[in-house]
């Protein structure tokens, strides 16, 4: 008996009162192989066979084999399972486990189900991408096509209420599970140590402290190799050392599962791929090191990148249930008690993170163009989906109104990621399908023919291999190169072309050498680097398929070579002749340069002789707004926009405004028509600025501007005085003191409106009084200042009534002061 049989029968009852349920028991409660078994008696089956969908290849294989165990059969009978590369499927199977791509494909092929009765979404709380598609498709399936279609959400740990509104209010049955206690160590590493150094050493203390096998969870794979190691040679006798990760072939995943024999005991060390669905028999010690490996897509660059991770608690809590699955047992955890409080209480669902193009082309298929049609427990991210969608619109998958395309269509049907897909077809007209099956498949299976970063290497290797997975693998490449009508054989004797093929899915990482050997820029501004060593280090052009990290820095772990010639050929579509056009600081003129280019990367560099005027005109402008309106010699046109000042602060919007801040922000208005026929910055001299700004004025408004803010005052001598409109208390005239005799009014302009500030000048130029009110100055204060000045100008004239004095500006020919 298992935990989960004691709620089979509400389940049962939960789906024969309506279509939909959720069901929440934790690990180990048998929800995964004892519940399609059940469902097999339910009256609303029928005939039809019951889906059962699993994350992970590995996942689907083992619970299908138990499940058929369970009757007493092997997988293809009533049981059965379909996975990428591996079919185990009869006429009569009806309980088939399949992975949740997979699934899409079928529900693709045939929207309303024919022949399924319930689909059953095992290990949902895993969230991923083609999980969240498959659950939101059957959803509209049936709403549109299938009301009698059951579908099961199953998880461990999830947020039922959540899921059950997604699914109607549906009911949510709960099992409590059997969970064997389990003793929990924290070992705390030294930040200097190596995380292998503390795992290897944690097996070891584990080995010594504890009976039973040890299930370890590492990051990745190359943490697993250098794990192994470690252990190697000093492990007690009668362990043995299993690896256990996505990219092992199904007989090595197979033998790390399988529980260890008699009288021994066994070490898996394992990626997060165990952490769920899968049962090693014989597990009572769990070794956590924390840290997972999951993809993360990056929009603005178009890469899928790989981050080491903390894990989040309901990993950790996952991970340590392993454990006391079948008994009581022990958890070591390589970090310390109270930093479990601050690991993320989820791990973020695979949609939030991914690389949607896939999801949008089936969408696409589905004939939905808007995420929002469908129900999605966590909607994509906007900015991922338009970057999806913008490739998508490249490879001409969709069109300008977010259609699927014939090309789309052909895309969708192959089963693969868009890139890959449209990769296959371009190099099918080419003559080169076959080899293009083969990258695909290295591309999709880490770890095929090793993990030398040269595209080649890897296809020589994979093409010469006899292991068994890589004998699938060139099956599976085959079967590509046949769903694009290409013969498998074409193109395998031509490794050379793997750049140009590889190209074909990843335009925007071609690269290019960009100074030191092993350092590229991308297409997409990505940068990479190879170690200086490798043979491809002194490579002109490659195409990157692969990076890890992050910036400048990314390690590029998967390229290929490209000629010049074939990127010129064969991705002219995306090539463009650019006319850069710039100021130069050095020479202080605006020049141009014809660039051809690919995306961000410059292809060719050329000085470019005929500017078109918009463009020259535009850099000058730029330039000038960089450098400020101060950068100018406005000379005499400086005077003139202080006028144009004067009169906006005084009446208002009626006259231009020709603040520094509102001539940058106009400079295309006002200046740019002027600039015509200028490279130069020094040929923006004062009369060309002044006759821009007079542009600012309106026709009728010119006459006016002479009469308001005149630009002299006309001295009653005959002299044209300058007004200086500076000073923010107002317009000032600095006037030598004779040129005003005869004068019985204030100066003023504004018609009247506003008095100047006159600044009474010695014969030697210099300030005797500042008044606004001259009459008043006549009266008043000039007796002492004609006093003052009798005596140090006794050759110029002094009378004591300047009102009835004829003004002057010369000094007396000869005889006394008067």
């Amino acid at each position: 008996m298992f935990p989960v049989d004691d709620v089979i029968p509400d389940l049962m009852r939960a789906l024969a009162a309506g279509p939909n349920a959720v069901l929440v028991a934790p690990p180990g409660a048998g929800k995964t192989t004892r519940v399609p078994l059940a469902l097999l008696d339910a009256p609303w089956r029928g005939d039809g066979r019951i889906l059962v969908l699993e994350p992970r290849r590995l996942a689907a294989r083992a619970a299908a084999r138990r499940m058929a165990e369970t009757l007493g059969e092997t997988a293809g009978g009533t049981v059965g399972y379909r996975v990428r590369m591996e079919s185990r499927i009869s006429a009569r199977t009806r309980v088939e486990i399949v992975t949740e791509g997979v699934f899409t494909r079928m529900i693709q092929d045939d929207p309303s189900l024919d022949g399924v009765a319930a689909v059953l979404f095992d290990e949902f709380h895993e969230r991923s991408l083609d999980g969240d598609l498959g659950l939101a498709l059957a959803l509209d399936a049936q709403a549109g096509l299938r009301d009698d279609l059951r579908i099961l959400v199953m998880s461990a740990t999830i947020d039922g209420a959540r899921v059950a509104r997604l699914l109607g209010d549906a009911p949510v049955v709960e099992s409590l599970g059997r969970m064997f206690p389990v003793e929990t160590h924290h070992l705390p590493r030294d930040g200097a140590e190596r995380m292998e150094d503390a795992v290897a050493a944690a097996v070891r203390r584990a080995l010594a402290e504890q009976p039973g096998s040890l299930l370890v969870f590492l990051p990745g794979q190359a943490e697993i190799r250098r794990v192994a190691e470690r252990l190697d040679g000093r492990l007690p006798a009668g362990v043995e050392l299993a690896p256990l990760y996505g990219a092992l072939d199904f007989a090595a995943q197979d033998r790390a599962i399988r529980p260890a024999a008699e009288g021994r005991r066994k070490v898996v060390l394992a990626t997060s791929i165990a952490e769920t669905s899968l049962t090693i028999e014989g597990v009572r010690v769990v070794i956590d090191s924390g840290l997972a490996r999951t993809p993360h897509y990056e929009p603005a660059t178009g890469l899928t990148r790989l981050e080491t991770r903390r894990v989040s608690r309901a990993s950790a809590d996952q991970r340590r249930g392993r454990a006391g699955r079948t008994e009581p047992g022990v958890c070591y955890r390589l970090w310390d008690e109270g930093q479990t409080n601050a690991l993320a209480p989820f791990d973020r669902p695979e949609i939030l993170e991914a690389d949607l193009a896939p999801l949008v082309l089936d969408l696409a298929g589905w004939g939905v163009s808007d995420p929002a049609a469908l129900s999605f427990l966590d909607p994509p991210p906007r900015p991922a989906w338009e970057e999806a969608v913008a490739l998508l619109t490249r490879l001409e998958a969709l069109d300008a109104d977010r259609r699927l395309t014939d090309e789309g269509r052909a895309l969708g049907r192959l089963g693969l990621p868009p890139r890959l897909g449209h990769m296959m077809r371009r190099a099918a007209a080419l003559g080169l399908g076959g080899l293009a099956g083969v990258v695909a498949v290295l591309l999709e299976e880490p770890g095929l023919g090793g993990n030398d970063p040269d595209l080649r290497e890897r296809l020589r290797r994979l093409l010469v291999a006899r292991d068994p997975r890589s004998r699938d693998a060139l099956a599976l490449a085959a079967r590509f190169a046949r769903d694009v009508g290409a013969d498998p054989e074409t193109g395998r004797g031509q490794i050379e072309e793997a750049g140009l093929i590889a190209g074909f899915a990843f335009p925007d990482r071609i690269a290019m050498a960009r100074g030191a050997p092993g350092a590229f820029v991308l297409a997409n501004g990505r940068g990479g680097v190879l170690d200086p060593a490798e043979s491809l280090a002194r490579a002109p052009h490659l195409v990157v398929a692969a990076l890890q990290g992050a910036a400048e820095n990314a390690r590029i772990l998967t390229a290929a070579p490209i000629d010049r010639a074939e990127i010129e050929i064969h991705f002219a579509a995306g090539i463009t002749d650019e006319r850069k056009i710039a100021f130069d600081q050095t020479t202080g003129s605006v020049r141009g340069r014809l660039q051809r280019r690919l995306g961000r990367l410059v292809l060719s560099d050329k000085p470019l002789a005929d500017l078109p005027e918009p463009g020259v005109t535009a850099a000058l402008l730029a330039e000038i707004r960089r450098r400020g309106l101060s950068s100018l010699d406005l000379g005499s046109a400086d005077a003139f926009r202080k006028r144009l000042a004067f009169l906006h602060a005084r009446f208002g919007d009626a006259w231009p405004d020709v603040s520094d801040a509102a001539l940058e922000h106009s400079l295309e208005d006002w200046l740019g028509p002027h600039l015509a026929g200028k490279r130069r910055l020094d040929g923006v001299d004062a009369g060309l600025v002044r006759e821009a700004l007079m542009s600012l004025v309106p026709w009728d408004r010119r006459e006016a501007l002479d009469r308001l803010a005149p630009s002299h005052f006309d001295a009653p001598t005959g002299s044209r005085i300058p007004i200086d409109y500076s000073d923010p208390a107002g317009p000032i005239l600095a006037i030598r003191v004779q040129e005003l005799f005869g004068l019985d009014r204030h100066p003023s302009v504004a018609d009247g409106s506003m008095p100047l500030v006159v600044s009474l000048l010695s014969p030697a130029h210099r300030p005797i009084q500042i008044t606004r009110d001259l009459p008043s100055f006549w009266r008043g204060s000039w007796r002492d200042v004609r006093s003052d000045m009798r005596g140090r100008y006794p050759r110029h004239v002094w009378p004591e009534d300047p009102v009835a004095a004829a003004p002057t500006n010369r000094a007396k020919p000869r005889g006394p002061a008067s």
